[in-house]
């Protein structure tokens, strides 16, 4: 066990998890967060210290059977095993790469998604839109962070291009190698918030996390497996701290993060079709050459454009077959 400063509110502990806790619980468990997963222990943090506890939580469902990084567990006072995993304001997972038939926990309770780009020609909106896909379905909110403006000749025409794919939808500019500049992401940053970030490699992503965090690479933080101090090379997923107090959790890859059971998602990201979708004159319409459809006639109006709505198209498609598959697999 190692003795830190840190308090449960400076890890995220709020009100939404203390009301879980019941009366008889009060008074012997204690909680604590998942901060990082190593192959057969998951290293913890409460109150005043981080230690190493067997992940295993008997009796309990499939899903929290193996906690992940973010999680809150409660703690037996007496035995220091864990006894259940909170119920999760959020939780973003893919299929298992071993076993495609199950499901693989990647990050819980994240409070905020950084969707970052770079100004300059890898700036994608097709791949922003799929980033929001899956910020929407889980339910966490996205910030569009483009980087490298310091390189761009103008950088508000990428944040004009951004903030035209949803309105409100928020957008910062940042040169991700001024801690002034990206100081301006602090607001997400603050104690106890825990930020994700979801972005292709080559984007900046690493150099605006290193500034974050205040050093210049993101060493593993977490406690040795074999000698309980230390650190790990092995770990898979973990939490880092930030310089303004907050956590980060560094997402996998698009690749890795597939459409599948997004359908929510997809159609809160592109509600302008689904509800111009509504209006056509038969419930089944492919949007294709049938009469009355409401799609066909807003694209050729102007009011959608037929980018978007390949777009839109390929993501509903592409989501469709991965549930498709997934659900056949399940049944098998």
């Amino acid at each position: 066990m190692i003795a830190t400063d840190e308090t449960l509110e400076e890890l995220g502990w709020n009100a939404y998890f203390s009301e879980q806790i019941s009366g008889e619980e009060a008074g012997h468990v204690h909680p604590v967060r998942v901060m990082a997963v190593h192959r057969g222990k998951i290293a913890v943090s409460g109150a005043g210290a981080q230690w190493l506890v067997d992940p295993h939580i008997p009796g309990a469902q499939p899903e929290d059977a193996h906690p992940t990084v973010g999680d809150w567990l409660l703690i037996d006072d007496e035995t220091s095993l864990p006894l259940r995993v909170l119920p999760r304001m959020n939780l973003f997972k893919r299929r298992s790469p071993a076993d495609p038939r199950k499901e693989q926990m990647i990050a819980a309770n994240v409070d905020t998604v950084f969707i970052v780009a770079s100004c300059n020609q890898d700036f994608s909106v097709a791949r922003i839109e799929r980033y929001l896909v899956l910020a929407r379905e889980v339910g966490v909110q996205p910030v569009i962070v483009l980087t490298k403006s310091d390189l761009a000749d103008a950088p508000d025409a990428f944040a004009a291009s951004a903030r035209a794919i949803e309105p409100g939808l928020l957008v910062e500019t940042v040169n991700g190698l001024d801690p002034a500049d990206v100081a301006r992401l602090a607001a997400w940053c603050g104690p106890g918030k825990t930020v994700a970030f979801l972005g292709s490699s080559g984007v900046g992503k690493s150099t605006l996390v290193n500034t974050l965090r205040g050093s210049d690479s993101i060493a593993t933080q977490a406690i040795r497996a074999n000698d309980g101090t230390g650190r790990h090379t092995t770990t898979v997923r973990e939490m880092h701290r930030l310089e303004h107090g907050g956590w980060l959790l560094d997402l996998p890859g698009m690749r890795e993060l597939q459409l599948s059971e997004a359908a929510s998602g997809i159609a809160e990201v592109f509600d302008d079709f689904a509800l111009t979708a509504q209006e056509c004159r038969f419930s089944d319409c492919s949007h294709g050459v049938e009469p009355g459809c409401a799609i066909r006639a807003a694209i050729a109006a102007g009011v959608l454009t037929s980018e978007r709505f390949d777009r839109w198209r390929k993501l509903a498609a592409e989501e469709h077959a991965n549930a498709t598959r997934l659900t056949k697999r399940r049944s098998r």
